[in-house]
């Protein structure tokens, strides 16, 4: 069956809430009713039937026809068996505290992308904007759960707070990847800046490329890692490039020793 699709008519003239289109808040209602719901930000009315043509299919897969860097909150707490795709660019919090799913954006992605994420699997196959998987301001923690597959490039602070999950970078990193680490895992391909896994609690950051992390990580040696191995046949369909990391020799450096010291930064040895 085809799928429920939202084919953009014009560029928005504003930020929009794309929160109340998710799968499951769609559901029962009339293409009327989904073409009424307000998506603006300002007190400027902008409505679905506005933005888009609104074509009826399966819900469990919702796919935009045309995407925009101000398309905020796309698929916030998608719930677990619902597909949603974005052929074109999403704003801020694409996936914010989704709770499973996928969400897939052909594009690039704004700021706090997967903010809060619990669950769901996002692949971005542009780049992404500051604070990857980070959280909102005032808030203790970051990505919970679930996995983020970013083709293009990451900006800075990528991975902050990260609380549990898997963030794999295949582009450039900006400053300050994975500042603030509880937990999870970070893998980077490319080149990554600034201070790497600053105040990392227990978290594994691997970089294919070392890089700038501080006299508080120590060298605890190179290692034929069983786990990381396994780990790399986990990922083999994801990111063949990041399974490849894994299943090299790694060179361990335990910290940040600055805190708890339980984390980890592995690099090629």
């Amino acid at each position: 069956m085809k799928p429920f699709t939202f084919t953009l008519r014009q560029e928005p003239s504003q930020r929009v809430d794309l929160s109340p289109l998710t799968p499951d808040r769609l559901a029962g209602k009339s293409i009327a009713q989904i073409e009424a719901i307000e998506l603006g930000e300002t007190r400027i009315s902008t409505k679905v039937g506005d933005l888009f043509k609104v074509s009826e299919g399966d819900l469990r897969n919702v796919r935009y026809e045309g995407g925009s860097s101000r398309f905020d909150l796309l698929g916030a707490k998608l719930l677990p068996g619902f597909a949603i795709h974005v052929e074109g660019d999403v704003g801020a919090q694409c996936g914010r505290l989704a709770k499973g799913g996928k969400i897939t954006v052909a594009g690039s992605a704004g700021p706090h992308t997967a903010s809060g994420n619990l669950g769901a699997d996002l692949e971005i196959k542009g780049d992404a904007g500051d604070f990857l998987a980070g959280p909102l301001a005032g808030e203790l923690t970051g990505m919970a759960g679930g996995r983020i597959v970013l083709r293009g490039k990451a900006g800075a602070r990528a991975g902050d707070r990260l609380r549990r999950g898997i963030i794999i970078i295949e582009g450039d990193a900006g400053e300050d990847l994975g500042a603030r680490v509880i937990a999870g895992t970070i893998l980077c391909l490319g080149e990554a800046k600034g201070r790497i896994g600053y105040l990392n609690k227990r978290g594994s950051i691997v970089l294919a490329r070392g890089g700038c992390f501080g006299s508080t990580y120590v060298d605890c040696g190179a290692h034929e890692l069983t786990f990381a191995r396994l780990f790399a046949r986990s990922l083999r369909d994801h990111s063949a490039a990041a399974a490849d990391l894994l299943s090299q020799k790694l060179r361990r450096y335990g910290g940040d020793t600055a805190v708890y010291g339980k984390g980890e930064i592995l690099t090629p040895d």
